[in-house]
């Protein structure tokens, strides 16, 4: 029986200490409660930190008391909370992933904890983890988790999801880690981001700090596709709907009534943490109070600052700047029976959050940065009769969602009292409108849906894995290969050169053929049966200098020129060349617009290489020429060639396709092989009958039966072969 495992920092319960007996509840947290579908089901299981240091003596207790609720600890030291949590996850990921790089504390201690404290739950899951389960990882503190599992379990699914924002490019590179903590996150089949870009900026990330590609939203990692998506969580709002008709709820929704009768509530609920904006907010709140004082004992602001890290020195002086500016706005307006701040700094049960959600006329939910914020998903879900008005950072997830709220920068205190005063004057049917709209997505896209979608997506993502490794050529499909290559009495081989059989240089011209694909070639071409084609898009009087000494036969710059062993160089007859006057100053244009950028210059065509171009800027700049010569060319017989890194512009009557029939005109080989790796040689494998071995380079979408992964595997393969 397969399962899930699901893994996070953090066990979906509460451990306490009294007189050294533990007692455990379970956790209210909005992922405790989406993902309690799936841990308490079956041999499900949830593995993380029960939250304290549990003294040895007691740690099997407890972890039999967990496994009854399919829960399994991972015991951490108050060294390792310290290095791990407080020190990586808190002191390097969370300020640059929120923006605030200037709070990092690059510690090799605390990374070399941050390693260990992930191997420890790496151990943890391997202990459990059998073939067929799901692995479902959740957060920042466990970024190197998929690899670490990954590289000990290779077929395993594996999800990871990050409830935290993913930041651009240019923040994230600057932790020292940074390789180690991306080449973890690739172990994952799937990876959910709550936004677009979050997982924009993670695939920016992985394409310019690792060796990959990524085509779309897909990255290739040693053959295995890996999906970056985007799933915005959700909250559990028949939680919320119910809890509106308790009787507790209720009776402080009476509580309050009675306290703030004539008085408008704005609602603010923060963890003390730099990114949720709480100063700006009541800094907009007292420019709110010097615009509009005709609102002057009419609004209050109930603000709950829930205690967190206050022991942390940002955290400390965090706390004491809000202490100051709160108690400011109360000295300076308040009046005998009016205070405008209410505020609280402490926690508050759900019954009288739910009140709160349920009383007041604006939720005001201004963070810096959030990965989504699920308090402003809560006070939709509260508002029952469709009335209140949400004013929404742009900064959070959920603005991206929750498009009728009103969406502010968070930085601009006065768009913030702005907002507030349009809030406080909006009509009923207008807050009616905008309300019934957030409510709808609130409904639709709500915790389960979020599970139920990425784990559906992760299956299909395995299937996606499974059906290329279905064409990938394994070693029976290469024993078959070679089975069949010995029996034949004659055979053709057209190799492609670049990418194929030597590996993709930033320098043309030093890729030349080292001893070892002499060698190779010399042994292919040895065996009488064989006849080798060497088919490239090089100039042909490379390919002779390169080439020209082996007894094989060369078709050159896509088949403009062909030459068979012992003859001379042959060109297609009727090409021009005319069209080049033209085309030349428009790539030399895009050359000097584009640093290390250069034109090869061939018979009858011309490149554009990109390889030596900044990554990003080389592919913009690609696809302005591409729509720039379309332009040119379309109806002057001209063909445009993307490749890797390259573009070329030759004569439409050019084509590696048309060389192949050319050079078998009637001739049938028992065995005919074809191996390249960019799209011009695509022609070749439709050129060649159904029966060919054909083979692609690189795991893209092909019109041949097999692939390798790079030239390293084709020499190998091709040894194989030419093997007694």
């Amino acid at each position: 029986m397969s399962k899930t495992i699901i893994v996070s920092n953090r066990l979906p319960v509460k451990i306490t200490e009294k007189d050294g007996e533990y007692v455990l509840n379970p956790s209210e947290g909005g992922l405790a409660t989406g993902l309690g579908s799936i841990y308490r089901q079956g041999y499900n299981i949830w593995i993380g930190w029960p939250g304290i240091d549990v003294n040895e003596t007691a740690q099997t207790k407890i972890k039999e008391q967990l496994g009854e609720m399919n829960l399994m600890p991972v015991y951490l030291t108050q060294e390792e909370i310290n290095n791990y949590y407080e020190g990586f996850s808190n002191e390097v990921l969370w300020p640059v992933f929120h923006y605030m790089s200037v709070y990092a504390r690059y510690e090799q201690v605390y990374w070399d904890f941050y390693y260990q404290v992930n191997s420890k739950f790496r151990d943890a899951v391997l202990q459990v983890a059998e073939p067929g389960d799901v692995i479902w990882i959740h957060d920042y503190q466990l970024l190197l988790l998929p690899g670490m599992i990954r590289s000990e379990v290779p077929d395993v699914a594996i999800g990871y999801f990050q409830h935290i924002p993913f930041p651009s490019f240019e923040l994230f590179r600057l932790i020292p880690w940074r390789a180690e903590l991306l080449e973890g996150m690739l172990g994952a089949d799937l990876l959910g981001f709550h936004t677009f870009d979050d997982s924009h900026h993670f695939l920016n990330a992985v394409t310019r700090l690792l060796p990959v590609n990524a085509s779309a939203n897909v990255v290739m990692v040693n053959d295995r596709a890996v999906v970056a998506e985007t799933f915005p969580m959700g909250i559990d709002n028949n939680k919320f709907e119910q809890l509106s008709t308790d009787p507790e709820v209720l009776r402080q929704l009476e509580n309050l009534k009675e306290t703030f009768h004539d008085t408008h509530m704005v609602l603010s609920i923060d963890r003390l943490d730099y990114s949720k904006g709480i100063i700006q907010r009541l800094q907009a709140f007292e420019l709110f109070l010097q615009l509009y004082p005709e609102y002057l004992e009419k609004v209050v602001l109930y603000m709950i600052v829930v205690p967190s890290r206050d022991s942390v020195p940002q955290y400390k002086e965090l706390k004491e700047a809000i202490d100051m500016l709160a108690g400011g706005i109360n000295a300076r307006f308040r009046t005998m029976n009016w205070h405008p701040v209410n505020y609280f700094y402490r926690s508050f049960p759900v019954e009288i959050l739910s009140a709160l959600y349920n009383f007041a006329d604006v939720g005001l939910v201004t963070p810096m940065r959030d990965g989504m914020n699920l308090v402003s998903k809560e006070y939709i879900a509260s508002r029952k009769n469709d009335d209140g008005v949400l004013i929404l950072s742009e900064m959070a997830g959920a603005s991206k969602e929750l498009i009728d709220a009103l969406i502010v920068n968070p930085n601009n205190i006065g768009a913030i009292a702005r907002a507030l005063h349009e809030a406080l004057n909006m009509p009923q049917q207008e807050q009616q409108r905008r309300m019934k709209q957030m409510r709808q997505v609130v409904a639709k896209f709500n915790i389960s849906h979020w599970v139920k979608l990425f784990m559906t997506r992760l299956q299909e993502v395995k299937q996606l894995q499974q059906s290329m490794l279905a064409r990938r050529m394994n070693m029976d499909m290469q024993a078959q290969v070679r089975n069949h290559y010995k029996k034949a009495p004659e055979r053709v081989i057209f190799l492609d050169y670049d990418g194929t059989l030597v590996g993709f240089q930033a320098n043309i011209d030093l890729a030349s053929p080292d001893q070892e694909l002499y060698h190779l070639l010399k042994s292919l071409t040895n065996d009488k049966a064989n006849h080798v084609v060497m088919i490239s898009g090089r100039k042909h009087e490379t390919l002779e200098e390169w080439l020209g000494q082996l007894p094989l036969d060369l078709i050159a710059e896509h088949g403009a020129w062909h030459k068979k062993y012992g003859e001379d160089w042959q060109k297609i007859p009727g090409l021009t060349a005319q069209w080049k006057q033209d085309i030349q100053p428009i790539l030399e244009t895009f050359m000097d617009r584009t640093p290390g950028s250069f034109i090869e210059e061939k018979s009858y065509s011309l490149v554009w290489h990109y390889r030596k171009v900044e990554v990003g800027l080389g592919e913009l700049r690609a696809n302005e020429l591409m729509n720039t010569l379309r332009y040119f060319t379309s109806d002057i017989g001209l063909q445009i060639l993307p490749g890797d890194k390259v573009i070329e512009i030759k004569n439409v009557e050019i084509n590696k396709g048309k060389a192949t029939l050319a050079w078998l005109q009637e001739r049938q080989f028992p065995f005919a092989l074809a191996i390249g790796d960019d799209h011009t040689d695509e022609d070749i494998f439709k050129a060649l009958p159904a029966d060919a071995v054909t083979i692609k380079v690189g795991s893209q979408v092909s019109a041949a039966r097999f692939y390798l992964r790079n030239h390293h595997e084709v020499r190998a393969f091709l040894r194989t072969l030419v093997a007694g």
